[in-house]
């Protein structure tokens, strides 16, 4: 029987995961959104690319899925389209992709496509392509309607969440698998257990992904960018974060190990085990997860989508050589050899390594630079679930399920 950390890998493909060498997150609209949501970093980009189409052509396509295929050295290649909001790019262009990618795949090897959508332009004939291609499909869900409802509107600035519950209960009604991302901000970030507790009961989501939102706030006022001390008042504190998991983790240990997968949890539990980490925020180094947009630009990060982070175009040099490249191993080794001191003191720096580069812009207590914006929450956060970790990673080295933890004396919750 496969670990939850094995299991969950095929279900939730943000944030780097992958078993491949390296993931690429596909952007065939480049910035482009039918949502306003107000934490949204992504819809900055579009400004990089003055009188775009923000269509991904045919070449480019084809570019894309003959380099990563050639690159992939296991037989599994995993094609992650994201935006933006990727429904805005027509059917016909996913399965012009698919066609094209059965003529380059060679014996042995498979597609695995996944896509991340706000969900309201599900229908469907979305789903017709979703299940004859065997897609999974990342859903983006904040909550229940009054925290998911306050950032995540529409160009009207009309709330979202009937739409997004109506596409969720599409997916399930048709059977196409699929997951939930939730953002965790200022509006949601005291609700933790409320919200999980939703996301499991209403929903009925098995698999679930939290992501934190920092907002940078540059010199000149805008978000959407790396720069910056100053947060906007939608982000969520190092405490809230770090309150929100424990209230979600003492839920799920209490109720739900081997029935629900949240992602964070897996990864924790691989540290634990002593694995490599599965998602590259959690990694000593990283550069292993990339971003092209829709003119086969190739950037460091997906949040790294800035000028100075471009590695090239994959129309003139291969996507492998790009991510080999020495300007992309040295943004990979610079999340390890920037780490203040402080974070190489620290007892749980094992499961965290500094966790990732874009939020590190505070000063540690000793003044110095580089401290991640979250270190509170997770130092707080792996020292209340190193018990029940321990337990959950003797268990599976015994050969038992993890689950088996529920039942022990007294329980962990």
């Amino acid at each position: 029987m496969p670990t939850p950390v094995v299991v969950a890998r095929r279900r939730c493909h943000t944030a780097g995961v992958t078993g491949s060498s390296f993931h690429v997150l596909v952007k065939p609209t480049g910035a482009i959104c039918n949502l306003d949501c107000a934490y949204c970093f992504f819809l900055e980009k579009e400004h990089l690319y003055p009188g775009s189409t923000f269509r991904m052509d045919d070449a480019v396509i084809e570019a894309y899925l003959r380099q990563v295929i050639d690159a992939e050295a296991s037989d599994r290649v995993v094609v992650s389209w994201q935006g933006g909001e990727p429904t805005l790019a027509p059917k016909d262009f996913y399965r012009r992709a698919a066609a094209i990618a059965a003529d380059l795949l060679p014996p042995g090897k498979r597609i695995e496509w996944t896509m991340q959508t706000n969900g309201t332009r599900l229908d469907d004939e979305w789903c017709d392509l979703f299940l004859e291609h065997g897609y999974l499909i990342g859903l983006s869900l904040d909550g229940p309607r009054e925290v998911h409802d306050v950032h995540r509107v529409d160009k009207r600035g009309e709330p979202t969440f009937d739409r997004v519950m109506e596409a969720a209960a599409l997916l399930r009604r048709r059977g196409v698998e699929f997951n939930v991302l939730t953002t965790v901000n200022a509006a949601n970030g005291d609700r933790g257990r409320e919200v999980y507790r939703f996301l499991r009961d209403e929903v009925g989501t098995r698999y679930v992904q939290f992501i934190p939102i920092v907002e940078r706030v540059g010199p000149d006022g805008r978000t959407g960018m790396q720069v910056g001390t100053e947060v906007t008042d939608r982000s969520v504190t190092g405490e809230q974060w770090g309150r929100f998991l424990i209230e979600v983790f003492d839920e799920w240990a209490a109720h739900d190990v081997g029935e629900v997968f949240v992602m964070l949890f897996d990864w924790t539990l691989a540290s634990w085990m002593g694995l490599d980490n599965p998602a590259c925020i959690f990694r000593p180094t990283c550069g292993d997860a990339v971003a092209l947009e829709h003119n086969g630009d190739l950037y460091s990060c997906d949040h790294f989508v800035e000028p100075e982070y471009l590695l090239g175009n994959l129309m003139e040099t291969p996507l492998g050589e790009l991510v080999a490249s020495d300007r992309q191993r040295e943004f990979g080794e610079r999340k390890q050899t920037s780490l203040p001191q402080y974070c190489l003191d620290c007892e749980v720096r094992f499961a965290c390594n500094g966790e990732c580069p874009k939020n590190r812009f505070v000063l540690t207590p000793d003044g110095e630079e580089g401290l991640n914006y979250l270190c509170a929450g997770y130092k707080a956060f792996f020292t209340h679930v190193d018990a029940p970790m321990r337990a959950m990673a003797g268990l599976l080295r015994e050969g038992r399920p993890a689950s088996d933890v529920m039942a022990m004396p007294g329980g962990f919750a």
